[in-house]
């Protein structure tokens, strides 16, 4: 059986939801409670992603406020592949994933001097209260060089496995010097927020 040793980064403002999403990928339970991360926190997951091939994932939960972001080179150093995450009822947190996406970029590459492939989520897509729209979410997705991005809740157990496993996927594929071309990132745009979000939209 081949076995892969992939490391993943789960990046994004404090307060958005990383260590709640690790802790359900990895567990499956949903933690009711709060608890900065203080730097990094590690996890472990095994994947039996085929008849022939076994995927341990090492992530990553790195603290998202401002007094840990000097040692992120650090903990950036050997990734493959990273989430960014949003809050959909924090704008701000959306916003900054500007700033997460480029300081990826700039710390985090792959051997031959591409950027990991990275996957952009919108948590708490439960809540009512949103006031990121699709739209926006969308054209910042592509506009930076993201993989992907999928709306999830963490609280519902909503795409949290789909997400990881369309990014796992595209790291594997980096890999094996397959990778499907896809846009890389243009002129890096800000996010923009949409006058008249649909504030009522639900995850799927």
């Amino acid at each position: 059986m081949n076995e892969h040793l992939l490391k993943i980064l789960i990046v994004g403002d404090g307060n958005v939801g990383k260590s709640s999403f690790v802790h359900r990928y990895v567990n499956g339970q949903f933690n009711k409670t709060y608890k900065m991360t203080m730097g990094v926190d590690y996890s472990v997951k095994v994947l039996l992603w085929s008849d022939k091939e076994k995927v341990t994932l090492q992530i990553w939960d790195i603290a998202g406020q401002e007094r840990f972001i000097s040692m992120n080179r650090i903990y950036y150093k050997g990734a493959l592949g990273c989430v960014v995450m949003f809050d959909v009822t924090n704008s701000a947190s959306f916003l900054s994933c500007r700033h997460w996406k480029q300081d990826l970029d700039n710390k985090a590459m792959l051997p031959d001097g591409n950027s990991i492939p990275c996957i952009l989520l919108a948590n708490k897509c439960d809540l009512a209260q949103r006031v990121v729209s699709g739209d926006s979410i969308d054209r910042f997705s592509k506009a930076n060089g993201f993989v992907s991005w999928m709306e999830v809740s963490v609280k519902e157990n909503k795409n949290i496995g789909e997400a990881m496993r369309i990014l796992v996927q595209e790291m594997l594929t980096a890999q094996s010097g397959l990778d499907p071309l896809r846009p890389g990132p243009q002129e890096s745009i800000y996010p923009q927020l949409d006058p008249e979000c649909n504030r009522g939209r639900g995850c799927c």
